[in-house]
Parts: structure tokens; sequence; C-alpha cells
């Protein structure tokens, strides 16, 4: 007999297994207080440091540094496998996400709200890490000997800073189609993540498209490819700790505590434009998703613990589609489309730090940019945000090309090495509030009122 659903096979019917089995073995790692154990490991990090760095200086300067390396060999190993599953991990779980939606007409209306919706958020973040970095000025806090030292260093660049070509109308068209990946694998040796969802996503409407005996095998090896991965992320989450006591020591081991101490007003002004993006999220919860915010954010403690924990939103799928679907009442297919691609796109947090970075470098440089500089950053962050790989580590690497975009230095970057391990916790954190935020905000935007399905608490109080 015909297949009576040619253009779309439900998750359910071709492949019930999903990630949700893993989430309570993650969850014990919550439970053990995972994320006191990082805290106490930065602590002692900072403390070796200290004591091997120049600040003590009870080695010297060449034996401490050899040291420092192997000790922070634990982090290395950590950040390289973290690195190794991401690809994999997103692509199968965007791809079973599409596969796990009700209809393809609803596919086709959130994926075009989440697309304007998570370019307006991301410039709003933007935004937010801009103005919190004109309005505090953390660059002027920092010790006059080292910003004279890096301003002497900037008397070769011209008085004003040039900006990279904007944009151009002829080259907009060839620029949509370089979206488009000529390689996929390419693009995934590349860690090339806006393409590698792009593929995912096309890869996903032509399974749904397919008759279910033809889209079974394909849903099931990537069913089985994301246990995988994140069956490895649970046996590296067993270093965690020392990962971030190696990582932390090697930093201050090199910098010294003098040079993290005068970076202590830009920590803070960070945190700040952290916690204003923070109460954005939740105004949108309120206002677009009907949702209590205090109730909200004590709901999705844990994926937010769990991302601070391990540095990745990605390694934290299970257990924010879990929270998504349990405590937020968030239906299946929204949930399992918009959070994996979430965790690759959504990138609020990054944007703004990468805004709020570059303006303290340009301060420390005494380099006064202009309302087109500023513009550029914003623009130039963006982009930069969108595709970001949610691994631990890149965000330095993103920010070089916000800078360059600019015309500042990035010789800038070595006074944030330090810190940006620190702040990376942060980030992570927020990037997965964001995206349980947008699945709420899309899920509320395409639910019939007619429709019945179990609600949380929260909305049947």
């Amino acid at each position: 007999m015909a297949d009576k659903r040619p253009f779309f096979q439900s998750l359910e019917q071709i492949h019930p297994r999903s990630l949700l089995h893993l989430a309570d073995q993650l969850q014990e790692l919550i439970k053990s207080r995972l994320w006191l154990q990082i805290l106490i490991a930065m602590g002692l990090g900072i403390g070796v440091g200290v004591l091997l760095g120049p600040t003590v200086g009870l080695l010297p300067a060449d034996t401490a540094g050899i040291i420092g390396e192997w000790i922070a060999l634990p982090g290395y190993f950590f950040l390289g496998i973290i690195q190794m599953i991401i690809v994999p991990l997103v692509f199968s779980s965007v791809v079973r996400g599409i596969a796990a939606n009700e209809n393809v007409e609803q596919l086709q209306k959130t994926g075009f709200r989440l697309a304007i919706y998570f370019l307006l958020t991301t410039t709003v973040a933007v935004f937010i890490g801009v103005s919190v970095g004109q309005l505090v000025q953390p660059g002027s806090y920092v010790d006059a000997s080292i910003r004279e030292s890096l301003q002497a260093d900037a008397e070769a660049l011209p008085d004003t800073v040039s900006v990279q070509e904007g944009f151009s109308i002829e080259q907009f068209p060839q620029n949509l189609v370089n979206l488009l990946p000529n390689n996929p694998l390419s693009a995934m040796s590349n860690s090339e993540m806006l393409q590698v969802v792009i593929f995912a996503l096309a890869f996903g409407l032509a399974l749904i498209s397919m008759p279910a005996r033809t889209a079974k095998p394909m849903l099931d090896f990537l069913g089985s490819l994301e246990e995988v991965c994140m069956t490895i992320v649970r046996w590296v989450m067993l270093m965690v700790p020392l990962a971030v006591f190696g990582l932390i020591a090697k930093v201050t081991l090199q910098t010294g505590l003098e040079v993290l101490q005068s970076l202590g007003i830009y920590v803070l002004t960070v945190l700040a434009g952290f916690v204003v993006l923070l109460l954005f999220y939740l105004f949108i919860a309120w206002a677009l998703g009907r949702r209590n915010p205090l109730t909200f954010l004590r709901k999705i403690r844990q994926p937010m613990l769990m991302a601070f924990s391990t540095n990745s939103s990605a390694a934290t799928l299970p257990v924010t589609i879990q929270t998504a679907e349990q405590q937020l009442g968030i239906r299946s297919s929204t949930a399992r489309f918009i959070i994996p691609i979430g965790a690759t796109v959504n990138m609020d947090a990054s944007a703004l730090y990468q805004g709020l970075a570059t303006i303290f470098i340009a301060q420390l440089y005494g380099i006064d940019l202009s309302i087109a500089s500023q513009l550029a950053i914003v623009t130039t962050a963006v982009g930069a945000s969108i595709g970001t790989p949610a691994t631990p580590g890149v965000g330095i690497i993103i920010l070089s090309s916000v800078l360059v975009s600019v015309g500042i230095p990035l010789e800038g970057l070595t006074l944030l090495i330090g810190i940006d391990r620190i702040l990376e916790l942060f980030r992570s954190s927020l990037n997965v509030t964001g995206d349980l935020v947008a699945a709420t905000v899309m899920d509320r935007g395409i639910q019939p009122e007619a429709e019945l399905r179990p609600q949380p608490a929260e909305q049947q109080e």
C-alpha cells in the first residue's frame, strides 16, 4: 500500500529514542555540585599560579613555564575532546530536531520567526555591550603603566581608525550564496558552524519529505551518533575540575596576579552587561512568553549550572531539552528543533562580550572610536557570533575578527586571555538561557489556542 504521508514523518514514528535518557546521567553531575568543584578549582589554580608565577617567584620563569604547560595538559585534552565532537553532535541534533516537527507548515513558520528573533536579540546584545563599555569606561581603570605601554605601541596607527569595507549591494547576492557550503565535509572539518547548520537544515528537510522506510535508517544512525557524542561528553565531564584548575593556573602563572587585579573593573563591567542581558531575557519571557520571570529562572537553573560547568551550550543539549519539555512545558517538536540550532547560532552573551571587549581594548590604546566604527563593531560582532562553535576557548579567536574590523591592534588580546576562561563560564550559561527563552517565545507564537497539552505549574496557577 502506498505511503499516505510522503512529505512528513514524525520522529516518534521512525526513531523513538532521543537524547533525553542521557539527561539524567548529566544531572547527576549537577547533584554532585560540579559547579562548586569548578569554583574551588579556579581558586586553587589562581593560588598555584601566584606561587609559581612572577607574583611570588618561587621558581625561575623558564621552569615555571614548563610546569605550567604540564599542569594545563588536562585542560588541553578537555578542550580538544569537546571540539572533536561538537560538529557531529550539532549536525545530528539539528537534523533530528527537524524530524520532530509536527508538520511542514509549522517548520516554515518557526524557521522564519526564529531567524528574525535571533538576529534582533543578538543585535540588542551587542548594543548592550558597547553601551555598557562606553558608560563605565573600564579601560581607564587599568594600571597607567600598562596603558602607556600599549598606547606607545599604537603611535604608528593613523589618527582615525579605518573601518573595513561595509555593506555593498552588488556583493550581497554573492555573500548569500557563499553561506551555502560548497563542500559540507570541508565546512565540518573547519568548524564553520553556520554552514554546518545550513547543511543540516537542508538534510533534515530532505529526510522528512521521504517515506518512513527510507528515512528511518539515516535517523537511526544520527540518533546513535548523538548518543556516542554525549557519552563522550559524560566521560570528559569527570575531568572538568582538573581541566579548569590547570588552565587557570597556567594563565595566572604567565601573567601574574597584578595584571589580573588591574582588570578587575573590566570583569565587573562584563558581568554587569551579562546581568542587563539576563534581565532583557526575563523581560522577553514575561512579555512574549507569558512566564513569571522568577519562576522561569528557577525552572532553568539546571541547564544554566551545566553550561557553567562545561563551558559549552552544545554539551548541555540533553539537559536543556529536558528542561524545556518537562519544566517549561514546551512541546518536543519545538524544543528539539530550536535548542540545537540555538546552541550554535544564538550566541547573544558571546556577542555582547565581543562588543564590550572591543570597546575596552580601544580605550587601552587611547583610540577614540567614531559612530561609524561603533556601528562596524555591532555589525561584525553580530555576524561573528552567528555560527560560532559552541565550544570552550573560541571567544578570543572570534574577538580577533571584531578587532580587525575597526583596525584595533590584536596585541591587546594578550591582556584578556587570562580572564577569558573565567568569563566564558558565565557566557555559556547565559547563552543556554537565551536558547530556552527563544524556545518559549517560539512555542507560544505558533501554539493554537485550542490545542491541549500539559502545561507547566506556573501556567496552571
